[in-house]
């Protein structure tokens, strides 16, 4: 599994429920292994443990999120409620009816119209946080691609919630297109993936939990399907050398109109993943400190640094230097070796 890397607002977001608690949060990100302060992306890994460390204290595993608490232990009773399910689709209303059960709110439906399948989420009274609609998404899509073995490419994220300052981040996070402040918070995808069938038994079941929640937040993100293709692509040349999407379809044995037809089916753009591999290009440089920002403005294809300034603090909320600062403050060997996904 590639290592990839969770955004230091994503962080924050966990944090609000143990802060609206009145705990410390120190102590819990010490045990992560995380600084008192987290100003850059964190990995998977040290995520997940923070996520379990939160749980742990709020006894909690929706980061008191919900109207009622995910009880520690129920992620694993989830899965083993979707276990034998014999499809897709049966798997999906089954974890929506649990977590009704459990949280109470946010809860789901599954709909199907016009060739789209759409958790549509619903709660009583004001919307939640953009971070809540944001978890359910993870455990449901993350449990759900694990049981059929393969990611469900998403059309489209919308979230009732209001825009963010790292907004950017959720998209980058889906793959797909992320609407703000919007009537209901939705995912959808292809109703065809609904006949998928579950392959998963006992023993892959008890791996899976071993690395939980870790692996959910990134082996299913956007890691399969033609965009993945095109990922590997750019990542195998500098910027400068990246063809047009005709030379790219040609590479891939495809037309121009497939590429685009399949990439728009996987919620994506060839514009949209190049920036997407640029940003974590950028990311990467950064945080190894061995190169000047001109010159990694230069070797991403920016025509003078200031436009790099200005694209970076478009991704991060932050200047080049400021988060270069911030990631070697904090950042164990190692953590950034692969930062693009």
């Amino acid at each position: 599994m590639e290592r990839r890397m969770i955004s230091a607002g994503f962080v924050e977001d966990a944090l609000a429920g143990v802060r609206r608690a009145g705990l410390p949060v120190a102590p819990l990100l010490a045990r992560a292994g995380l600084p008192a302060k987290v100003r850059a992306s964190v990995s998977a890994e040290q995520y997940g443990a923070l996520w379990r460390e939160i749980a742990r204290v709020l006894d909690d595993e929706f980061f008191g999120e919900g109207a009622r608490p995910m009880r520690a232990g129920s992620f694993v009773l989830l899965c083993q409620v979707i276990l034998h399910a014999a499809t897709l689709e049966h798997a999906l209303k089954r974890a929506l009816r649990f977590l009704r059960l459990v949280l109470d709110a946010p809860h789901g439906r599954l709909v199907v119209e016009d060739g789209l399948a759409k958790i549509v989420l619903a709660d009583d009274g004001p919307a939640r946080s953009a971070f809540a609609y944001r978890t359910f998404w993870v455990i449901v899509h993350g449990i759900t691609c694990w049981l059929v073995g393969r990611r469900i490419p998403l059309r489209k994220v919308d979230f009732r919630a209001p825009d963010l300052a790292h907004g950017p981040d959720y998209r980058l996070f889906f793959g797909a297109p992320v609407r703000f402040d919007q009537p209901a918070s939705l995912l959808a995808f292809d109703a065809a993936f609904l006949k998928l069938p579950a392959i998963r038994d006992e023993k892959a079941l008890a791996e899976f939990l071993r690395r939980a929640p870790a692996n959910i937040l990134v082996r299913y993100r956007h890691d399969a399907g033609l965009a993945a293709r095109v990922r590997t692509h750019l990542r195998d040349a500098a910027p400068a050398a990246w063809p047009g999407i005709g030379a790219l379809a040609a590479r891939l044995n495809l037309s121009q109109l497939s590429l685009r037809r399949r990439l728009k089916a996987e919620g994506q753009t060839y514009r949209g993943i190049k920036e997407e591999v640029r940003r974590g290009l950028a990311l990467e440089h950064l945080a190894t400190g061995t190169r000047g920002v001109g010159e990694i403005a230069a070797e991403l294809g920016f025509s003078e640094p200031s436009a790099f300034h200005r694209a970076f603090r478009k991704w991060t909320g932050m200047s080049p230097g400021a988060y270069r600062r911030a990631a070697l403050e904090h950042a164990p060997i190692g953590l950034h070796r692969k930062l693009i996904g």
